[in-house]
């Protein structure tokens, strides 16, 4: 876990123009609270502790305005900047080095059991008021713009503007 820590630390540095100091982001930065809580919630959702990891996504929902549920599938240097409106549903499933901006949603289009959330590539960037929905796949290295909503599969290395376009 504390690899993962640091990681997660040089993964804001890196990605964050504002951020000044390793000691500003363990203490200032809710998008990395949020994961860290998040890997505490799905080692307790994996592990037949679902009420309490639901408990605890809740009370890490209050703290920083980011819900995660606990089954969600997060890799690694996940970076979420700034954080506040973050919704990630339980079957989405998120690879590594991506990073999303605030108010994005990764939610579903129905009420079906099984995977009803997305599937995101590794270094995929997602902007700000994006909505993901359904169980759709943002292929490797795709860029999402401000105020997209994507319902298909986006391919690899493609950008979507809020219009919907894809640019490859």
């Amino acid at each position: 876990m504390s690899l993962h820590m640091k990681e997660d630390v040089d993964t804001a540095l890196a990605r964050d123009p504002a951020a000044r100091s390793r000691i500003e982001i363990l203490l200032a930065y809710p998008g990395v609270h949020a994961v860290w809580a998040h890997r505490i919630a799905h080692w307790l959702w994996n592990h037949h502790f679902k009420l309490q990891a639901r408990v605890y996504s809740n009370w890490t929902r209050a703290a920083t305005g980011i819900e995660i549920h606990p089954g969600a599938s997060i890799g690694r240097r996940f970076f979420i900047d700034h954080g506040m409106g973050v919704v990630i549903g339980e079957t989405t499933i998120i690879g590594d080095d991506v990073m999303i901006y605030h108010d994005v949603t990764l939610g579903a289009r129905s009420y079906k059991k099984g995977k009803r959330h997305p599937t995101i590539g590794d270094g995929v960037i997602i902007g700000t008021g994006a909505r993901v929905l359904g169980d759709v796949t943002i292929g490797r290295g795709a860029i999402l713009g401000a105020n997209t909503v994507v319902t298909q599969d986006v391919p690899e290395r493609a950008s979507v503007d809020s219009s919907g376009l894809f640019v490859i």
